[in-house]
């Protein structure tokens, strides 16, 4: 699952806006609200929606609904779950692939 959650460009810059996004987003300090990730992907409302639920059935992000509004942050269980999963793809791969890396 986590690997299709990495799948798709707008969860990839939606990961990439989580990770980068300045602590004073929306004015919370404590996540990014969903209307800011829409701004930022481009998309329409249920469109984000889709995209985070995926990413935090996949364990990438974790979701706190406040009001009308899901706020969310980073996982870094669930980062370091896919890390070591692509660390050990890496490990078992012939010696020729590692070299192109």
């Amino acid at each position: 699952m986590v690997f299709k959650a990495l799948g798709d460009t707008h969860r990839l810059r939606a990961l990439h806006f989580l990770a980068t996004a300045d602590t004073a987003c929306c004015s919370t300090g404590q996540g990014v609200c969903t209307c800011d990730v829409q701004e930022v992907l481009g998309l329409s409302q249920p469109t984000t929606s889709h995209h985070m639920k995926i990413l935090v059935d996949a364990g990438l992000v974790e979701a706190e609904k406040r009001g009308k509004w899901t706020y969310y942050t980073l996982s870094a269980r669930g980062l370091l779950i896919a890390r070591t999963a692509l660390d050990a793809l890496l490990a078992a791969a012939p010696q020729r692939q590692k070299e192109a890396v």
